[in-house]
């Protein structure tokens, strides 16, 4: 199966797979969330019931709740209905709002804000009565208290007992209040009667010369603790706040189930749009790379001007031109392979020509041996070798392969070095050639391969320069970097020739021959070993004035660290 088929079913299959998926739960939601639109959300639910309760808790009395309501609305998004059992509204957020108001929702939830009073296992019987007596008293006068503060919009602090039973206490007690709330304190003579006939109840045995209201139970229904608890609801339910019965969400709403046809035919349209969509995808994506295959089989054959036409800016459209990029640098390495093989077999064929004419006409017995004769063969070797030695650490170099063994040196020091090395050839060519370095250049580098890269440097300067002229040897910083400059007052190099100094074979006058104008290798090994160290070189010339090499190279605390020192046998230079 073609790539264009599989790739059409694998859409095809996931995109209808992906719409029949959404499709259903998209059904079921909806219809989920339509039947349940007039329903409040339990969370809701809950959050409602608990600000409330605590709020009538908190204040002992609804007449401030209106602002809650109207805030909790707000931050739940539903309408809320408070009203007492005999159906009284205390707030709704319709009225608050100034709209009319609407059919009540089907959630209801009932705040009964009366606490209950509630015993400890083992609790004592007559620590039990007790304990209620004296509860009821105070929570009678502490919600008055609470409701009062409330009403005059003074604070209150409400904390629970372990008995449950809120207590009350307030930090700016209002004279009104105090007196409002002591109102409360009336005769406890019933308190007693039905907290003793609890007791009775709890025995099942009656009590002598007690005055008891109307029976509560039936004598041994219930436990001394749940009786308490029961009459302690009884008698603070005239001071708390009424339970109060709380509706939300709207309701008269139509909650229908979706129509599953509209959904379906949806569905249908977008596979039909996938569809299509994916065969286009395919072609647009298939056809370049056709393109890009056969271009790839022609290049693989040897045709390297092969190309690919490139159009857009999508990702088929860049893989396109990094094809054409490396075609491009596969065929510009062919062509910088091919002249070299050029350049090194026209610079070695002279010379070897010329080495078996002597040395065959010594066979033959044509010129004489003599001391000159193999001093001359003997340089001519030395120059070869030159050149094989100048080519093999070229190709190391390219190849990443080249040892370096770095050390943090004194740039001075090492320009000083080279400036000695040269100076018998300087002096006999009558230049003058001087260093000028005034400050600490550290540097980290390997001090025989920069000093390589000088000695080229300097002998190609003093090539170029005629007799009374100058090379100088400068080093500094600048900018965060070290710069070094190699300047002669030479003949120096037409613009069009400067962009080729750096390439293998070139010499500035091709007139000069090897034992004059050198191999045509230095430059390239200079600029090679120059980047290796992480730097660059640049040549700007001006002709009849001279010539400055200007080699840019990162300071010793750069690098230094950063760098490992690999050493490897090298043979012997003779630079």
């Amino acid at each position: 199966m073609s790539f264009r088929l599989r790739v059409l079913g694998l859409v095809m299959l996931v995109a209808i797979t992906a719409i029949g998926a959404t499709a259903w739960l998209t059904l079921r939601q909806a219809s989920e969330q339509i039947t349940e639109s007039a329903t409040a959300d339990q969370e809701v639910t809950d959050l409602v019931h608990e600000e409330l309760l605590n709020y009538a808790r908190t204040h002992g009395t609804w007449e401030a709740v209106p602002s809650l309501v109207s805030d909790l609305g707000q931050r739940t998004g539903q309408r809320l209905n408070l009203a007492t059992e005999y159906g009284e509204v205390v707030a709704d957020t319709d009225q608050l709002s100034g709209r009319t108001a609407r059919e009540l929702g089907t959630t209801v939830t009932l705040v009964d804000p009366r606490p209950v009073l509630t015993f400890r296992d083992g609790e004592d019987p007559k620590n039990a009565m007790l304990v209620t007596l004296k509860l009821i008293s105070n929570y009678r006068y502490g919600v008055r208290l609470a409701a009062c503060q409330t009403r005059n919009s003074a604070p209150i602090d409400m904390t629970v007992d372990s008995y449950g039973v809120p207590s009350y206490r307030t930090t700016e007690m209002l004279p009104q209040c105090i007196d409002f709330a002591s109102e409360s304190q009336r005769d406890t003579a019933q308190d007693q009667q039905r907290v003793n006939a609890c007791l009775d109840s709890a025995s099942g045995r009656p009590q002598a010369n007690a005055v008891r209201p109307e029976p509560i139970v039936t004598p041994g229904e219930e436990t001394l603790t749940t009786c308490l608890a029961r009459v302690f609801n009884e008698q603070v339910g005239d001071v708390s706040a009424v339970p109060l019965r709380v509706t939300l969400g709207v309701g008269g709403e139509p909650s229908r189930p979706l129509s599953a046809g509209p959904m379906l035919l949806a569905a249908v349209g977008v596979a039909i749009l996938a569809i299509a969509g994916t065969a286009l995808l395919s072609r647009r994506v298939l056809r370049p790379i056709a393109r890009l295959t056969d271009a790839a089989g022609r290049l693989g054959r040897g045709d390297l001007a092969s190309r690919v036409s490139v159009s857009g800016g999508d990702e088929v459209a860049e893989l396109g031109r990094s094809f054409n990029r490396m075609a491009d640098s596969l065929q510009r390495a062919e062509e910088r392979q091919r002249r070299l093989v050029a350049d090194v077999a026209h610079e070695l064929r002279t010379p070897l020509a010329n080495l078996r004419g002597y040395l065959e006409a010594l066979k033959d017995g044509v010129i004489a041996p003599d001391t000159e004769l193999f001093a001359s063969l003997h340089e001519e070797a030395v120059l070869q070798q030159r050149i094989v030695n100048d080519l093999q650490d070229l190709a190391l170099a390219e190849a990443g392969t080249l040892a370096y063994h770095r050390v943090v040196i004194d740039l001075a020091e090492l320009l000083e070095t080279a400036r000695t090395a040269h100076l018998a050839v300087a002096e006999t060519a009558g230049v003058r050639l001087a260093v000028a370095v005034h400050e600490a250049v550290l540097v980290n580098v390997d001090p025989d391969r920069m000093r390589q890269v000088f000695g080229n440097l300097i002998s190609n300067a003093i090539r170029a320069t005629a007799a009374g002229g100058s090379v100088t040897l400068t080093a500094g910083h600048m900018g965060g970097s070290v710069v070094v400059r190699v300047a002669d007052t030479g003949t120096g190099i037409p613009p069009e020739a400067l962009p080729n100094v750096f390439d293998r074979f070139w010499r500035g006058d091709q007139a000069r021959g090897r034992r004059t104008g050198g191999s045509g290798l230095g430059l390239a090994i200079v600029r090679q070993i120059v980047t290796d160290h992480h730097g660059t070189i640049v040549a700007t010339s001006q002709v009849g004035v001279g010539t400055t090499f200007t080699l840019t190279l990162p300071p010793a605390s750069a690098r230094a660290d950063a760098e490992s020192t690999v050493v490897l046998p090298q043979p012997s230079r003779g630079w």
